[in-house]
């Protein structure tokens, strides 16, 4: 292994969740503002996810007051606190573009159910359920 291998597998993050188009996430990202910092939440679908290791980012739309709003994240950027997958979606296409022109009933996105959605969503609960006890043991 050489050493930018070595380099890059030291700065992955340990747990990320397997992220795939249509999936609707809530991501944690922490903004600094002047000296301050805090932890801020983009609620929406991933429509494109590309890259691979350390380069893997995702692309998160929500629609706010009408206004389509689109944001890439950087998988295991120190600027990310936690991603929280809530839906996993059921599409056959890997981006997912043609929500940019869907309104409304239009750009919902059928929710996958089966074995592997089902495994996801309780490994998410699981790691939910420890942080809450971490959270509450701590104070």
């Amino acid at each position: 292994m050489n050493v930018i291998q070595q380099l890059e597998r030291e700065q992955q993050k340990a747990k990320v969740p397997a992220l795939r188009a249509g999936d609707t996430v809530r991501v944690h990202a922490k903004v600094v503002e002047g000296t301050r910092e805090r932890i801020q939440v983009f609620e929406g679908t991933v429509i494109r996810v590309t890259g691979g290791g350390l380069r893997q980012n995702f692309t998160v739309r929500r629609v706010t007051h009408g206004v389509g709003v689109e944001r890439t994240f950087l998988v295991h950027s120190p600027r990310i606190d936690r991603i929280d997958v809530l839906r996993h979606g059921d599409v056959r296409q890997g981006r997912l573009y043609y929500l940019r022109g869907k309104v409304g009933k239009g750009a919902r996105i059928r929710e996958r159910r089966g074995a592997a959605a089902t495994a996801a969503v309780e490994e998410g609960e699981a790691d939910a359920g420890e942080a809450a006890e971490e959270q509450q043991d701590g104070s």
